[in-house]
């Protein structure tokens, strides 16, 4: 064996080593995680600069258990917060079809938002912790649709995960076959949802009508809220 070709089999197991130690996702999957150390990349209903929204690190505000404060950007992950929640709805530049988005969100008590797949149907956030009988405008609830299955909420100021495999409308020469669906919903690792059809999209949303794609938007005009660990997955 010559020296060249030595060489090459010691970077092909280089290689090789290093390939087992990364993660790999579905096959052709492409992996979106839109929050930076910015704005850059998100868009709101009004001026983005007067959006109320910002990207630091959020707690619950000592002085206010129903309001959050938002520090500098550490070493730590960045944060999406509305500290005082009478901002605008914002949204990523970028849209998605069928997707799955895994985010991590924190409610202070008593605090209302909401996730918009597609910018037009949303899983509800709110601070519903302790609450014995929930409906479809509770935490995990799909607004105007149904109820969790359970109530998996967290006490406010807590993070709490959501991961919800989406399935987005399909159409034919601008025309519907198939409405929106989703597909799983899991909150804090239980699953609330399952194959839930939306027969049409939810008020408040970017533009009011379904598409084929659409962004990721959050409501920042009811209460104080944060977002961190926002991933998108698509097929």
């Amino acid at each position: 064996m010559n020296r060249t070709h030595t060489k090459v089999l010691a970077v092909l197991a280089i290689v090789a080593v290093i390939a087992s130690l990364v993660p790999l996702g579905a096959e052709g999957a492409k992996v979106a995680t839109p929050l930076g150390k910015s704005l850059d990349g998100w868009k709101a209903k009004g001026p983005i600069e007067n959006s109320k929204w910002a990207v630091g690190q959020a707690k619950v505000d000592p002085g206010n258990p129903r309001q959050l404060v938002v520090e500098p950007l550490d070493d730590g992950p960045a944060e999406l917060a509305t500290p005082t929640g009478h901002g605008d709805d914002i949204y990523t530049v970028e849209k998605f079809g069928d997707c799955t988005v895994e985010l991590e969100v924190m409610v202070p008590k008593g605090s209302n938002s909401g996730i918009y797949l597609m910018g037009e149907y949303e899983v509800q956030v709110l601070d519903s912790f302790g609450k014995e009988r929930v409906g479809p405008g509770d935490m995990g609830g799909l607004y105007g649709a149904t109820a969790p299955s359970v109530n998996a909420s967290k006490a406010p100021g807590e993070w709490q995960k959501y991961v919800i495999e989406f399935q987005a409308p399909k159409f034919v020469d601008g025309q519907k076959t198939d409405n929106a669906k989703f597909i799983k919903v899991t909150l804090n690792g239980q699953v609330i949802h399952e194959n839930v059809v939306m027969q049409k999209q939810t008020p408040g949303g970017v533009s009011g009508k379904e598409a084929p794609t659409g962004p990721l938007m959050f409501q920042g005009n009811h209460g104080s809220v944060a977002y961190r660990n926002i991933k998108i997955t698509l097929p």
